[in-house]
């Protein structure tokens, strides 16, 4: 039983975490293994300094904590401090996957079901070098606080990622197709998916033509929309950034017109997925964000730190990858919500453009870039041949404002492998997506 000290705020997480991991490549074994790790992180604020600790002796935790407040200065006034009145005092144990824990599934039958997905890979032969992982990560949460606040929970991922070169005369490929999801029975009876996925990607390699440069209307897939969402814009709204930029916090005025009236993107870690956060690491219960609703900058996301620093709620988006770092501002889940039409209204209407089906990257804060894997024409408001597309870039604000169509369906996107970057901290799981997007203009190279 932690005993907290009154005179300052206090707070301690701690982490079960299990990670498996399997991997083939040429049809050899790598790797496989599953890891178990228990951490903690404490931290005390007198009002003027955070002291923190990270430790795997969570059965000491009392130790590590009476140590930071002799560090720290007691403060008769801390419950007043802003960051302190701005914490949330919820109580709760929210325990979503004691019925299917991957932790309970034998390591050799995660195995053989990547086993029984290999030879898809090979059908086609212009397929080399494939690889194939199958990753899971299963952690429970317990959060704890000087203020009373008291949660637990747990969080579960599992998935398989391919990768393959493609190569036929001088023609190359760099081919790939993951499936993630939270339940291991996810994971059976895609077959079908992966060899269509191995199938268009080797088309792609034999049949595709250089795209012709300039300035066309662009359709992008939930995953490149969703792409553009984080990295483009879910980055910006991340406010720390705003903290020590003064032109950054004037030029994100809250109520400002940013973007196409049918735009809006919203930001919450209650979905399901790999960016499922019900709680923050400071206890924070996770809402539904709206970053720009119908064209208008309607939020940003906040730690309590950044909250009271700008004098606005809390989000739920302090967030670290372990408990080896501070909690800093992430997203969740950001994802930009759907519209009224089906697919091929949206593209019914275009002349000469692109469809953005799969990407390898995107980027950017200002000037964004994406740079697309698998790509199509579209011509008199039909889907045409596959097209090589190095780049689609442009500016942020002006590609907002250019968004002119939306369907219905949105599709929100999981993942095993990556995840978000953000200073030292890389490798946090978020998920993202949206519908499909029609942007009357972008640069195409």
């Amino acid at each position: 039983m932690i005993q907290f000290k009154n005179g300052y705020y206090a707070d301690i997480r701690v982490e079960d975490r299990s990670r498996t991991v399997i991997s083939y490549k040429a049809g050899k074994l790598e790797e496989m293994r599953n890891r178990k790790e228990q951490q903690a992180f404490l931290r005390v604020y007198d009002g003027k300094l955070w002291y923190y600790a990270s430790v795997t002796d969570v059965d000491h935790l009392q130790k590590t904590l009476d140590g930071l407040y002799a560090a720290a200065e007691e403060n008769s006034d801390i419950l007043e401090d802003p960051v302190v009145k701005r914490f949330e005092k919820n109580r709760d144990r929210l325990f979503t996957f004691t019925d299917c824990s991957v932790r309970k599934i034998p390591l050799a039958e995660k195995q053989k079901l990547l086993l029984g997905f290999l030879p898809l890979l090979t059908e086609d032969p212009c397929v080399v070098l494939p690889t194939g992982m199958y990753l899971d990560r299963s952690s429970i949460f317990h959060f704890m606080s000087s203020l009373g606040a008291d949660i637990e929970y747990d969080y579960q991922t599992c998935g398989l990622s391919f990768g393959f070169s493609m190569a036929e005369g001088e023609k190359q490929f760099q081919g790939s197709w993951q499936k993630g999801g939270t339940r291991f029975g996810e994971m059976t009876g895609i077959g079908e998916e992966l060899r269509e996925a191995v199938r268009e990607q080797a088309a792609f390699l034999r049949s595709s033509v250089p795209v012709e440069a300039g300035k066309y209307p662009v359709v992008l897939s939930p995953q490149a929309a969703g792409v553009f969402a984080h990295e483009s814009f879910g980055h910006k709204s991340e406010s720390d950034f705003m903290l020590s930029d003064e032109s950054m916090k004037n030029e994100w005025q809250l109520g400002k017109s940013v973007g196409s009236p049918i735009l809006s993107i919203a930001e919450c870690g209650s979905i399901p997925g790999s960016g499922f956060v019900p709680y923050d690491d400071e206890g924070t219960k996770a809402r539904k964000n709206y970053l720009i609703k119908n064209g208008i900058l309607a939020g940003r996301l906040h730690s309590a730190m950044t909250a009271a620093a700008l004098d606005e709620g809390l989000t739920g988006n302090a967030r670290a990858i372990d408990c080896t770092f501070e909690p800093i501002v992430r997203m969740t889940t950001t994802y930009i919500e759907g519209g009224d039409l089906d697919f091929d209204e949206l593209i019914a209407p275009i002349e000469k453009g692109y469809f953005i089906k799969t990407i390898n990257h995107g980027s950017g804060m200002s000037t964004f870039t994406i740079a697309p894997s698998v790509s199509y024409e579209i011509v008199n408001g039909k889907l045409g041949r596959p097209v090589q597309i190095s780049v689609i870039t442009g500016s942020v604000f002006e590609t907002l404002g250019l968004i002119d169509g939306l369907t219905k369906d949105v599709e929100l996107l999981s993942f095993v492998t990556g995840g978000c970057g953000k200073m030292e901290q890389s490798g946090l799981p978020v998920g993202f997506g949206g519908p499909y997007v029609r942007v009357s203009s972008m640069n195409v190279q």
